[in-house]
């Protein structure tokens, strides 16, 4: 092949390239789609978390449904309220005072306090555990303790201490993602301001929940009797209707005999005692 033949056959590629550059260089600017330079603002503005909490796929996803849609970036429950404030300053739109919650775990059955009546040596993992006869623990309606809504939680507000899911109230941002992950729906968003909480989840009889638990709500109604308006015999099992207006004193003052109504505090504590370890030896 000669200099001759090579040159042009250069000079045709290099033509051919120079036209395609050209056209696509036109079909940019001429298909290009606006994009409104408020959803780079907004999407700065958010967190980045990505936790899904809001029901968008992450935060871009949301910063554009603010924009297009309209959507109250109060609807991110991660989003400080001084952020919140400058998108909707951004948008135009008034920000909407939303309460904070916080996911609360309604049990208190860890290893010094549950029965144990089986080795579970399956999935490292709630849900395959409650598909192959619920783990280890006797109570059917308890927390299984194998870490799920732990590993779910973006904001690392969970532990696993001693075979229960404990829920670090000055961390969670009620994103919601352990109360979808949980099987036994025993995983609530709750008002933040509520300071304490019964603790049980089962709906057997009060004799039938000791036989798996030392700490369960008996249905006793010492706590209805104290607080009409606050909580609410269901069946078996008593629930805070009102979680907002229970405070230590409120807790002090129901008597709870078996320990089931609990202060944020002290459940914060379980399993941290002394005495706590002993049972769990025992």
């Amino acid at each position: 092949m000669s200099m001759e033949s090579v040159l042009i056959a250069v000079g045709v590629v290099a033509l051919i390239g120079l036209i395609l550059g050209g056209l696509i260089g036109f079909a940019a600017k001429k298909f290009v789609v606006a994009s409104d330079p408020r959803i780079e603002e907004v999407t700065e503005l958010l967190p980045g978390a990505n936790c899904g909490g809001c029901g968008y796929a992450g935060c871009a996803d949301l910063a554009k449904a603010v924009v297009t849609k309209g959507v109250n970036p109060s609807l991110c429950a991660v989003c400080a309220a001084e952020n919140v404030a400058k998108i909707c300053a951004v948008m135009g739109m008034e920000a909407e005072t939303k309460e904070k919650k916080v996911a609360v775990v309604y049990c208190s059955g860890d290893h010094g306090h549950a029965k144990m009546i089986a080795q579970y040596n399956g999935l490292n993992d709630c849900r395959a555990a409650a598909s192959l006869h619920g783990g280890g623990k006797g109570c059917r309606f308890g927390c299984i303790g194998l870490g799920s809504c732990a590993r779910s939680c973006p904001f690392g507000a969970i532990e696993i201490r001693r075979g229960l899911a404990i829920v670090h109230p000055e961390i969670c941002v009620g994103c919601g993602k352990c109360v979808e992950i949980c099987p036994r729906k025993l995983i609530r968003l709750v008002p933040a301001a509520s300071k304490g909480h019964i603790y049980c989840n089962s709906l057997l009889k009060g004799p039938q929940k000791k036989k798996f638990c030392s700490i369960p709500c008996i249905a006793c109604r010492k706590c209805v009797k104290a607080a009409p308006e606050v909580f609410n015999p269901q069946g078996f099992l008593v629930r805070a209707t009102k979680p907002e207006l229970v405070d230590e004193a409120l807790v002090k003052s129901a008597g709870c005999p078996t320990g089931a109504l609990q202060t944020v505090e002290e459940h914060l504590a379980l399993g941290q005692t002394q005495k706590n370890d002993k049972e769990g030896a025992a």
